[in-house]
Formats: structure tokens, C-alpha cells, sequence
């Protein structure tokens, strides 16, 4: 593969990136990263050498949760009462100003359009006042470079993305360079977690850190018997079980017409236990079979991973976690996932991320606008290239 920079470029990058770390003091880089692409208004410190300085996440459980999933304006009106203050008080928990801060990195996309024109216009507002780099963060590249903060983890590696709004696998060559393996065709597997949880009416967890409708239903099915109800395992028919894409919405309308067949009692504990069971035995089984396959498409483009990350909200799953263990020994790597409180959406994965596109010179100008829609594979088509500074265009 051809490298992402030239020899002069990463000669510029290399002293665009030992001025900031002169300017930081002692050769580390701090960023602020601000997140608000769905339902959390988050803001953290992170440091270069893979320190938390500081973070503040709110979450909206209680809000949406009258309403089944999240409602974009609802998620949007209440990311513009809490951003202001998430920011005031991670900077207050790190003991810092704007000016102890080195860049402010922001998710750009994807997302939902309301929620990401708060983070976006706030980390803007904050560089250009205080004539910080900025950078715009892709969601999923964010998700995928956290397993590598304070840890050996080295390029190129298999991830797994896993969460709410997207399910897909891909080879992470490098910061900026991505080649998409599979993607799910329907639902994520984090929507049919939550919407099979709706099927059971299942109460959501309201914890600040693992709360939502998809915990509940994993804390719900370790009481069930997962074969009592027999669900099949999808694209598992000959001409879709060779493709390492994914689908989920078939069993999650399986469960539905079940419910209307009165197949299951929503308002019986065990038979919402035993269904929630057989529902994620059957998605963990689908994940493991579709990374199985992942793994065999990196292997014929001649791709030696390094070991298998998995990430986002769904990577938390302790049944997920232990299937895809077993997988990634398999393979004879490791698996490696970061703690579940950075498996969700958080900012210290933005900042994090906006470190190592800081240290290769990444920047993005104060014109820039949020991407609802942004193939992770369309960074490197994007044509990025290292600046001195976020006023220029």
C-alpha cells in the first residue's frame, strides 16, 4: 500500500507536531475532545502519552427512554443545555484553561445532523477564539483508534465496530487509511438490541456508564435459558453465509411476530429471559462468524493483523467479548477492547483520536461543517494533508 504521507510531508508533520509539544511543556500534547452525535454530550483532556486529564459525559437515558429510542430533537435541544457546562467542568477537573490546551478535536460525523452541529459549532467557536488547531474527527475512526491509547497496539489491525448505529468490520492500516471488509446491509446490532428490548419491555438501565435498553437486555438474559426459544442464526443460507456482511433485521422482526403470536408472555420474567437469551446467543453467534470470515478476507489481501479490536457500545457485551476471545485465539491473536466506559460514545476517544492526527499534522480549518453520512473508507479520497494551522483553507 502506498504510504498515506510523503517524505516531505511527514518532515513537516514531525516539526509542526515538536512546536506544539514545545508549546504544551515536557513534549506532550493535550487536546480537548468534544462529542455530541447522538444522545451524549461529552468533553474530555487527554494527553499524548495516553493519560486522562479529565472527562465529563452526560447521558439522556430518562429522556428517551418514555419514547422507545432517541428522538434527534430532543437529543439536540438538551446537547445544547450541557455542552457549555460539560466543557466548563472537564476543564475545571483537569485544573487547565483553553490555553494550557494544545487542540480541541470534534466529531464531525456520522451522526445525526441536529446533535453534531452542537460539537461541531462549540469545538470551532473554542479553536478559532483561542487560535487553537482544530480537528474533525470521523466517529467510527475515533471508535477504532481508541484500542491503541496507552496501549502496544500497532498497525494494521481487524476491528470490529460495533454499536448503536453502526456494525461493520474493516482492516486499520493507519490513521486516515481504512479498507471496509463488511458492514451490516439493515440494522445495526446495537438498534436490534434495543428494539428487542422494546419487544420485551424491558425497563432501560439509567446508570451514567452502561445504562440504555441493550445493558438491560444482557443483564436480563443471563437469567434466561437461550435454548428454549431455537432463533436462527442470520445469513446463514448458502448464497449469503460466504459474505462477511451483516443483518439483523430478520431476527429482530422474528421476535416481533413471535410476540403478536403470543409465542412469549412480555409480562412473564422467564419468558423475557429466555427470549433475550436466545436473541444474543444468536447475534454473538452471527458476529463470530461474520469476523471469522473478516478474518480470512484480510488474510487473502495479504493483510498479517496484528490482533483483533473491537469497539464501541456492543464491545462492552461480556457475552460478545467472550466469544470474540475465542475467535481472536483462534487466529492466534489477541483481542483487545478498550474498558466498557470507552466502548460507549465518549470524549476521550475524540480526543484521543484528534492526538494521533494531531502528531501527523492532520488539521482541519475553522470552515469546516459536520458529514451526517461519511464512509470511513472516504477519509484517505478526502485528501488530507498536514497544516500549520487551522486559519488556513
Amino acid at each position: 500500500m502506498r504510504p498515506l504521507l510523503s517524505a516531505t510531508t511527514l518532515r513537516r508533520s514531525l516539526s509542526y507536531t515538536r512546536a506544539c509539544a514545545e508549546r504544551s511543556g515536557g513534549g506532550v500534547l493535550r487536546v480537548l475532545g468534544l462529542e455530541s452525535s447522538c444522545d451524549d454530550t461529552a468533553a474530555a483532556i487527554v494527553s499524548s502519552d495516553g493519560r486522562i486529564l479529565a472527562e465529563t459525559n452526560v447521558h439522556q437515558h430518562s429522556v428517551h427512554e418514555q419514547h422507545g429510542g432517541i428522538v434527534p430533537g430532543l437529543a439536540a435541544n438538551h446537547h445544547l443545555r450541557n455542552m457549555p457546562l460539560v466543557v466548563h467542568d472537564t476543564l475545571k477537573k483537569a485544573g487547565m484553561q483553553m490555553s494550557d490546551v494544545d487542540a480541541v478535536a470534534v466529531t464531525r460525523g456520522p451522526g445525526l445532523p441536529a446533535s453534531l452541529s452542537v460539537c461541531v459549532a462549540a469545538g470551532k467557536t473554542l479553536a478559532a477564539a483561542h487560535a487553537k488547531p482544530l480537528i474533525g474527527v470521523h466517529h467510527m475512526e475515533a471508535h477504532a483508534l481508541m484500542a491503541r491509547m496507552g496501549s502496544d497496539v500497532r498497525f494494521p489491525f481487524l476491528c470490529l465496530l460495533i454499536s448503536g448505529g453502526h456494525t461493520l468490520s474493516l482492516v486499520v492500516h493507519g490513521v486516515n487509511q481504512y479498507t471496509m471488509v463488511g458492514t451490516t446491509r439493515d440494522d445495526s446490532v446495537g438498534e436490534a438490541f434495543d428494539k428487542v428490548a422494546r419487544e420485551l419491555q424491558i425497563p432501560w438501565l439509567g446508570s451514567q456508564v452502561g445504562g440504555g435498553a441493550g445493558p438491560a437486555l444482557e443483564r436480563l438474559a443471563r437469567e434466561g435459558d437461550p435454548l428454549r426459544f431455537a432463533l436462527p442464526v442470520p445469513m446463514d443460507k448458502a448464497d449469503s453465509a460466504r459474505s462477511p456482511d451483516f443483518s439483523f433485521s430478520g431476527l429482530k422482526t422474528r421476535i416481533k411476530r413471535m410476540r403478536e403470536q403470543r409465542l412469549f408472555d412480555p409480562a412473564v420474567r422467564r419468558d423475557q429471559a429466555d427470549v433475550a437469551a436466545a436473541f444474543q446467543l444468536a447475534a454473538t453467534k452471527h458476529l463470530r462468524k461474520k469476523t471469522a470470515l473478516a478474518f480470512a478476507r484480510a488474510r487473502e489481501m495479504g493483510v498479517d493483523v496484528s490482533c483483533l479490536v473491537a469497539s464501541g457500545g456492543v464491545a462492552s457485551n461480556l457475552a460478545v467479548r467472550e466469544c470474540l476471545q475465542q475467535l481472536a485465539a483462534s487466529n492466534s491473536v489477541d483481542l483487545v477492547c478498550p474498558p466498557p466506559s470507552l466502548c460507549t460514545d465518549n470524549g476521550v476517544m475524540i480526543a484521543w483520536a484528534g492526538i494521533e492526527r494531531l502528531q501527523m499534522g492532520l488539521l482541519d480549518p475553522y470552515t469546516i461543517d459536520f458529514i451526517q453520512r461519511w464512509p470511513l473508507e472516504d477519509l484517505k479520497a478526502m485528501g488530507y494533508r498536514p497544516r500549520a494551522s487551522s486559519f488556513e483553507e
